[in-house]
């Protein structure tokens, strides 16, 4: 079926949960053509579902093609698919880190790869990248989510200024904690058996952070600012959605001497 001619046309990976599922039905009730993508390829039934494995490059290639196939036009994408992995850096088999960082960081850059020539020879585009506070505050015991974010940050920022002259804009959304199954999904690291000099403050640290995710703010607050970051004739480059002590966070480890900021910190990543 295609779209109608106003109806503008977005791509959401992540969609089957979270802040992309939310992103999703906020964009459709406001009018947009949303295609979700996820691996589930599900929907409530109001949206378009996609099965799309991001972390696969035909499968990107392919669902990013039946779309503009499908629709005719492309004028936005997403990136919200990710998952979280908990560990120590010296406990976390690299093909656990490898895999960590290829959903949540190479996934992004597979469907953006996939949208550009679109945006490019239409001369207009939106990219949202879903990064996290994570991608600018070090979290203990998330080290490769943490890099993956750290990843999408300098991709995004160095990706706005090879595209802003064809029209194509560029926004990080970095969300603080947020209620989602994000929690109750988070992979552990496997510990062998033995001693393990990290269990007690791996413990705290991942109590700490699940305890701020269940109280962190709903997945709707990203998505009203995903929405509004589109709706932007000037969209930032980078916009922080949470509850005010963790953005404060993010001005915090800008502009205060190293040392003072993570010794403030430590009590809140809970080392």
């Amino acid at each position: 079926m295609s779209s109608s001619r106003t109806a503008r046309v977005i791509v959401i990976t992540g969609a089957s949960a979270g802040i992309g599922l939310a992103t999703a039905d906020r964009l459709h009730t406001a009018g947009w053509t949303v295609i979700g993508a996820s691996r589930r390829g599900t929907s409530p039934g109001t949206w378009e579902p996609l099965v799309m494995d991001v972390d696969d490059d035909a499968s990107v290639t392919d669902g990013m093609a039946g779309v503009l196939a499908a629709h005719g036009r492309l004028d936005a994408v997403v990136a919200c698919a990710g998952w979280g992995l908990a560990g120590s850096v010296e406990q976390t088999p690299i093909t656990d880190a490898k895999e960590q960082v290829e959903t949540n960081f190479w996934g992004a850059v597979r469907v953006v790869q996939a949208a550009l020539p679109t945006f490019r020879e239409q001369g207009a585009g939106r990219v949202v990248l879903v990064s996290s506070i994570g991608g600018i505050l070090g979290i203990p015991f998330q080290a490769f989510y943490s890099a993956s974010k750290f990843a999408m940050e300098g991709y995004g920022e160095a990706l706005a200024y090879e595209v802003a002259p064809f029209g194509v804009q560029v926004t990080l959304v970095e969300p603080g904690n947020v209620r989602t199954d994000f929690t109750s999904s988070r992979r552990d690291v496997a510990v062998g058996a033995g001693p393990d000099a990290y269990r007690d403050a791996r413990a705290r640290a991942v109590q700490k952070m699940e305890a701020d995710e269940q109280s962190g703010v709903p997945a709707d607050d990203v998505a009203r600012t995903i929405a509004k970051v589109l709706e932007a004739r000037r969209p930032p480059r980078r916009a922080s959605v949470g509850k005010m002590g963790e953005r404060v966070g993010i001005i915090g480890k800008r502009l205060l001497p190293f040392r003072l900021y993570e010794a403030s910190a430590k009590g809140s990543l809970g080392v």
